[in-house]
């Protein structure tokens, strides 16, 4: 039996075991492991099995992801949250639908010190929910926003999914969080809209806000200081070369920890935050063993190989050959969480992309921002079902037909990264 015929069966055994319900991270050690030692011997593949995990503890790169957990367990458990809300609700007081987008415009300001879409999520929908609850706003509206808010998390840099898919692919790292910049803003500014033509079609959901004086909206932004100082401190400083991306990020989470502390956070607060954040870390970190380990078997299968030859031999242009792909990845995102999907996925598609001479920089991009659209599509969005554990007496069914316009937006916003590519990569020319 051939390498590559290996490599599509235990391929197809990778999707029955989730569909199994076994754990991703373990599905990919599994089927690495055995995969591997089909195509070359079993003594290779327990030698693998020694030195892959080392390889990725060890990986220098990889530290900035504990890094990027903790500042948004930092904010979260500091308070830090809640005046964000208070800051944003007060500047769109007033506003028909101003709490959405107060609620929307907060997850875009979590998520720059975050890195997280679910942590963003559960974060701001503690926050942000019971007040939208209080004003009588339609719960699928309420919770349909917050949803589609915390996938903003995947998008603005720092973001954990772009720091894994430039580690993955060998790109820059701070190229890459550059390159989300202005598509995160993009998604920001388009649920804001989003709200405000829901809000102009059916006015029914939602009521006008308290109204709030200018002076009061001007000195509400002290609550956003936080989050900009230290947004603007990794990012300029990552950007102008005064530190890598890794450094960044220990910038961050200890700006983050100063001000956690000098806002009263006690050791309970801060040990409660580093278990967290270890949890948190222990499951990326055992995905990526996983991840690195099936890309050592889908190397030597040269399945990745295989599938190029026979995207070629379709005559098909590289721009629908990259349709292609995304249309899996939005297919394998009603199902699967974002990082797992990435993992699993990218070691097989790079090779392709990297043939076909597409930029590497600008398929990360739209390829995050379609597993990002994974995150509120049914049947597994993993931010409703986050959504749906914050609150338990809203209906599933209500938050996917209050997502359905943000999934709309995002369609939109997608086409024009794909048709303008410069969107992307202006930080980069």
């Amino acid at each position: 039996m051939g390498s590559e015929m290996i490599g599509a069966i235990g391929l197809g055994l990778l999707l029955v075991l989730m569909v199994l319900r076994v754990p991703v991270a373990l599905t990919m050690l599994l089927i690495g492991v055995g995969g591997f030692a089909w195509v070359i011997s079993w003594g290779a593949a327990i030698a693998q099995l020694k030195t892959v995990p080392i390889e990725v503890l060890s990986n220098y790169s990889f530290s900035a992801v504990p890094m990027f957990i903790l500042m948004g367990v930092l904010a979260a458990h500091s308070g830090m949250a809640g005046k964000l809300f208070d800051a944003t609700r007060t500047i769109c007081g007033g506003w028909k639908g101003g709490l959405a987008i107060a609620a929307v415009g907060s997850c875009g300001v979590f998520s720059a010190i975050s890195g997280s879409s679910l942590a963003t999520a559960s974060t701001m929908t503690r926050v942000a929910l019971p007040e939208m609850e209080r004003y009588g706003y339609n719960r699928g509206l309420a919770t349909g926003a917050l949803a589609a808010g915390g996938t903003l998390g995947i998008m603005i840099p720092p973001s954990i999914a772009l720091l894994i898919y430039a580690i993955l692919t060998e790109q820059s790292v701070g190229d890459m969080f550059m390159a989300g910049l202005i598509p995160g803003l993009m998604g920001l500014v388009m649920y804001a809209l989003t709200v405000t033509v829901v809000m102009r079609l059916r006015p029914s959901l939602a009521v006008a806000g308290e109204p709030t004086s200018w002076r009061a909206k001007v000195g509400s932004i002290s609550g956003l200081i936080p989050f900009f100082a230290v947004f603007l401190v990794m990012i300029l400083g990552i950007y102008f070369g005064l530190f890598t991306p890794t450094e960044g990020a220990s910038v961050g989470a200890f700006a983050t920890l100063l001000y956690a502390l000098f806002k009263g956070m006690r050791w309970v607060g801060l040990w409660r935050s580093v278990q967290e954040t270890l949890a948190l870390s222990a499951v990326v970190f055992f995905m990526l063993v996983g991840a690195e380990t099936l890309g050592y078997f889908i190397s030597v299968s040269r399945i990745s190989f295989s599938i190029s030859d026979f995207l070629y031999g379709t005559e098909m242009t590289p721009i629908v050959i990259v349709l292609c792909i995304l249309l899996l990845y939005f297919i394998l995102g009603m199902f699967m969480d974002s990082i797992a999907m990435l993992v699993i996925t990218v070691p097989v598609v790079y090779p392709i992309i990297q043939a076909l001479g597409i930029d590497p920089i600008w398929f990360g991009i739209i390829t995050v921002l379609t597993v990002e659209l994974g995150l509120i599509t049914p049947p597994v969005g993993m931010n409703v079902f986050v959504i749906k554990a914050m609150a338990p007496h809203v209906g599933l069914g209500e938050i996917f037909k209050g997502v359905a316009p943000f999934i709309v937006a995002d369609f939109i916003r997608l086409a024009l990264l794909i048709a303008f590519p410069v969107l992307s990569t202006f930080f980069l020319l």
